[in-house]
């Protein structure tokens, strides 16, 4: 792999969503121990991700599926990793799955398999997959109004 795609966050708050900058900054450092170009989408400038020196290139830009097609037409990557930008970053990489932009661009999707995380970000896909290896989970309820909320709280 000679050049690589980190989604960033996206958060645009001071102290916002600060477990993920730690983790894609010390991404970023691992990889660039082996040589590996990284590319940064991150609009927040309020990080350590974006801090000069650390990522190859850094494109300030929301983190959505319309911009980051922008950046991977324009770069090439080979690999994406989506799990150093929280819930944004994975939805992001959702959409550009579903809409074939990654196979398009032949960009693989490192680390955690895409339908993997297909798979835990619907919570009834997540509890069948673990209910398959017989791991108890909690029972829970839809609720739409403060009555449905009392009837399923007894119920559960």
């Amino acid at each position: 792999m000679q050049k690589v795609l980190l989604l960033g966050s996206g958060a645009l708050k001071i102290g916002e969503a600060g477990e993920f900058d730690y983790s894609g900054t010390q991404a970023i450092k691992a990889l660039k121990e082996e040589k590996v170009e990284i590319v940064l989408v991150n609009p927040n400038v309020a990080t350590i991700q974006t801090s000069k020196g650390l990522a190859d290139e850094i494109y300030f830009l929301p983190v959505n599926a319309e911009f980051v097609q922008k950046v991977i037409e324009k770069e090439k990557p080979q690999g994406i990793l989506l799990g150093f930008g929280g819930q944004t970053a994975l939805n992001c990489g959702i959409e550009l799955y579903k809409k074939g932009i990654l196979e398009k661009y032949g960009v693989d999707i490192l680390g955690t398999p895409i339908q993997a995380i297909i798979d835990t970000e619907d919570r009834r896909k997540f509890t069948e997959r673990l209910a398959k290896i017989n791991h108890k989970t909690a029972r829970g309820q839809v609720v739409t109004s403060v009555e449905t909320g009392l009837k399923a709280a007894t119920q559960l």
